[in-house]
């Protein structure tokens, strides 16, 4: 039978969210309905409310959430009924050319649940992600949710659904940092701050943090970063080369996504460096290099969708190094909430002031 429950809506864009009864319908095969516990405020959702994702109104908002399983529909075998788990949007297919060629974190048939959640008049939702958490409970393909350590704050392991997975992974998996290199971090919000913390666990010998925000940066150094530089102070790519013996950072992330923090990216890194792009630009934004200097000084420019994460890999090591002590997510959970207090939050993000205000329920 189909359920009634609270969620956080968007409606038109730019429209204040606000909470309307949502009707979650029985899982079919395939799908699996979560009991959410926590919920973290993601940039992204903001980005949905503003229309800068698409205009699929209206838009149940969250996705960067843990909670247990509530029921499973047929044919479900990943999780069970009871199981505490992660929400990812990247329920991989298994079938397409990147899952057979053994590359599962590129799938590119990743899905969601068939069926739709809707409003009481029966509106159909657009989940944000394909998985929609500011609710009480959320439809979702089973292949989203991931089963991790029941023992994990759920504050801290949802948000390994986008935020801090996204910045570790850009660290760990796209940038591939190793031990003894340099990197350099421009933009220290919470994606930026959890790429300081990925290097920091990858072995990076130094680790520069930069941004506009002295606040920003005493965090990124309470979180690893070994220097900090304010860019509105100094020139980031004179800064970073002469932080690192004149050459430039190994691995430079840029967790800002505009045209001129890219550029100062580009320049910060060393000859055969690599940069990750993984702020996410807006549709307008366009970037101008000369060729030359793209093929001259070699390397790689990679982008960073996710942090190439495979959640059935990532969540449950990151919970583990989590539950060892080695890795901070708490730091990470500036604030604690209620459905209600979405749209403060959002205003909140303006100030620059948290790294993720968490809904509980």
């Amino acid at each position: 039978m189909a359920q009634q429950v609270q969620g956080v809506v968007a409606r038109a864009k730019g429209e204040p969210v606000r909470i309307e009864t949502i009707i979650v319908p029985d899982p079919g095969p395939g799908e699996a309905v979560v009991k959410v516990q926590a919920c973290g405020v993601c940039h992204t959702d903001l980005h949905y409310r503003e229309g800068g994702i698409n205009d699929d109104f209206p838009f149940l908002l969250g996705h960067e959430a843990a909670g247990v399983v509530e029921s499973v529909g047929e044919g479900v075998t990943e999780v069970a009924v009871g199981d505490f788990v992660v929400l990812n949007w990247r329920a991989v297919c298994g079938q397409c050319r990147a899952c057979l060629r053994g590359r599962p974190q590129y799938c590119f048939d990743t899905h969601n649940a068939k069926q739709k959640m809707t409003l009481a008049d029966g509106t159909e939702l657009s989940p944000a992600l394909g998985i929609g958490a500011f609710a009480e409970k959320t439809l979702v393909a089973a292949g989203q949710c991931t089963k991790v350590d029941p023992a994990a704050s759920p504050a801290a392991a949802g948000l390994l659904g986008c935020g801090v997975m996204a910045g570790i992974g850009a660290a760990i998996n796209t940038g591939d940092v190793g031990r003894g290199d340099s990197v350099a971090v421009i933009g220290c919000g919470g994606v930026g701050n959890a790429a300081v913390v990925g290097a920091r666990l990858a072995g990076a010998a130094r680790i520069i943090a930069v941004d506009i925000d002295d606040k920003k940066l005493e965090t990124a150094k309470s979180l690893g970063a070994t220097h900090t530089v304010n860019s509105r102070s100094a020139d980031p790519v004179e800064a970073v080369r002469e932080l690192t013996g004149g050459n430039g950072a190994d691995v430079v992330i840029e967790a800002v996504g505009r045209p001129e923090t890219y550029e100062q990216a580009f320049y910060a890194r060393d000859l055969a460096g690599t940069v990750v792009l993984v702020g996410v630009p807006t549709p307008e934004m366009r970037i101008e290099l000369p060729l030359l200097d793209v093929f001259g000084r070699g390397g790689a420019l990679k982008s960073s969708w996710y942090g190439d994460c495979l959640p059935s890999r990532d969540f449950p090591m990151l919970i583990d190094l989590y539950q060892q002590g080695r890795l901070d997510l708490d730091a990470f959970v500036t604030e604690t909430i209620a459905l209600a207090d979405v749209e403060k939050a959002f205003e909140r993000m303006h100030h620059g002031d948290v790294l993720r205000s968490v809904v509980m329920f």
